[in-house]
Parts: C-alpha cells; sequence; structure tokens
C-alpha cells in the first residue's frame, strides 16, 4: 500500500498576482510537503513581469527543482494541460513537459482532453488523442515519467469515458489524476470512480466544492479550475484518504484552491484525518 502525501497545487497563488517564487515561499511557510507547479510554452509577460505563478519551460527546469528543494520542498507533478485531440497544440507541448519533469524531479505529468476543435467528429477526436499519446508515452516511457489522466472536459466527464482515453494506448506511462471535484461537479460519484482507478491512480488533485458552488453548477459541468478549501465543501476527505491508502503507489494530494488562506486551512483539514 502507498502512503499519501500533501501538496500545494500553485494554483492557489493565480488570484495573488504573485511570481511563481512566492508560492514556493508560501508554501514552504505553511508545511506544504509539495507543490505542483504550471508550465508553460514559451515566453508570456505576466509570469516573466512576476505577476504570474506559471513557469516557462525554456527556463532550466534544474532552476526549477533548485527553488523547491531550497525551501524543503518537493515536486509533485506538473500541470501541463491541453487538448490531446488537437495534435498541433499539444503534442510537442506535452511532450517537452515530460522531458521537462524528468530534469525537475517532477515524477508525473497531468494532463486532459482540453476542449475538442470544433469541426472533428468525435471518432477522430479519439484517432487525434490517439496519436498525441502514443507519442507522448513513448518520451515518458523512456524517462520513467509517469502521465496523469484527469477528468476535466467533455469525453473524460464520466468514469467510462475516462477510461477509454485511458485505453487508448497500452503504456506502463499511462495512470489516473483524478480530481474530486471535476468528478464531483461533473455530476458523478467521486467515491466510486476514485475505487475504479485506484490502481491506476498516480496524483490526486485535492479539490472541494462549496455546497454554493454545487448547487449552481453540479451536472451542468465537466469541472471547474479550483475549488474551495479542503473541509469546507461537499467532499468526504476521510472516505477519500481511506480509499487511496489502497493505492499500489504512494499519492500525493495536490489541493487545488483558490487562494492562500484557502490553502492554508485544506493543509490543516486533511493533516487532521491523516
Amino acid at each position: 500500500m502507498g502512503q499519501i502525501h500533501i501538496g500545494m497545487n500553485l494554483e492557489a497563488t493565480r488570484h495573488h498576482d504573485k511570481p511563481f517564487e512566492w508560492g514556493l515561499d508560501q508554501a514552504a511557510a505553511m508545511g506544504y510537503e509539495y507543490v505542483e507547479p504550471m508550465v508553460h510554452f514559451g515566453r508570456e509577460l505576466m509570469s516573466e513581469a512576476g505577476y504570474y505563478h506559471t513557469v516557462s519551460m525554456f527556463n532550466d527546469p534544474k532552476v526549477m527543482q533548485e527553488m523547491a528543494a531550497s525551501r524543503g520542498l518537493k515536486i509533485s507533478g506538473l500541470q501541463a494541460h491541453g487538448p490531446l485531440g488537437r495534435p498541433d497544440y499539444h503534442c510537442e507541448y506535452l511532450k517537452m513537459a515530460i522531458r521537462y519533469a524528468a530534469e525537475c524531479g517532477a515524477p508525473v505529468v497531468n494532463t486532459d482532453e482540453g476542449i475538442k476543435a470544433p469541426w472533428t467528429t468525435e471518432a477522430e477526436d479519439f484517432v487525434l488523442m490517439k496519436y498525441t499519446l502514443r507519442e507522448a508515452s513513448w518520451v515518458a516511457e523512456r524517462r520513467g515519467i509517469l502521465i496523469g489522466l484527469e477528468c476535466h472536459a467533455q469525453y473524460s466527464k464520466t468514469p467510462d469515458g475516462l477510461d477509454r482515453i485511458y485505453h487508448l494506448v497500452d503504456s506502463p506511462s499511462l495512470g489516473i489524476n483524478l480530481d474530486t471535484g471535476n468528478a464531483y461537479l461533473a455530476g458523478q460519484d467521486p467515491y466510486t470512480w476514485l475505487e475504479r482507478v485506484v490502481d491506476r491512480l498516480v496524483h490526486l488533485h485535492a479539490k472541494d466544492i462549496s455546497v454554493e458552488h454545487s448547487d449552481a453548477e453540479r451536472g451542468k459541468v465537466t469541472g471547474t479550475p479550483v475549488g474551495c478549501a479542503c473541509g469546507d465543501g461537499v467532499i468526504d476527505w476521510k472516505r477519500v484518504i481511506e480509499i487511496c491508502r489502497h493505492a499500489p503507489r504512494d499519492i500525493v494530494f495536490s489541493v487545488e484552491c483558490g487562494t492562500i488562506e484557502q490553502a492554508r486551512r485544506s493543509l490543516d483539514h486533511l493533516k487532521s484525518l491523516l
């Protein structure tokens, strides 16, 4: 059985208009063990100016690793979301993220099928997703990196849909990054879904959903960028922990909330249960 660790998804800093290093400082000060950075391709103004938390993959991955390690933090995974069914958008980006992960010490790269192209059929989408995943898995297999497929968009909003994507390519590099909040908002039972994939689980987005958010959007959306503090919403974290204790590998609960204060309350709540 694997162990459960707690990390902070750096989305918690997005609305604070602060740079990547500031997010690391906050995570370390609160006592988080892991962080999950988001990486982007190329250069963009906001993160270069220090107003946004993402890191360009044009930067040296060893510097990211050193920044985390100097604060006593480890990297649980990289957020590298994009449309798997649009290889022109996502294939090279995902492969670069995998290579970046191998150098910065992140064992997992998380992604999803993203928003589909408006002109493709469902059958075409699955051929395109298979192409992207086959290319990416070859890169991942050579480096011992796991690809965490997340429930987040039109095809992965159900357990059968996520499994259909997972089974497109037979590769030891493919696993599941279940997002508890996305699963719940899509109208699914997150606990039975988690039980279904626990043997393939490589990472978990610990996202809680407030009662107000649930009342407004459950069954109407396939996911949401961030949730509320773990313990403030509808997710039964004791039950999630009990299921994840049966995972064959260590699992990081990467807290995905909207503010530093929510991240602090999330850590306190999850620690009290663990």
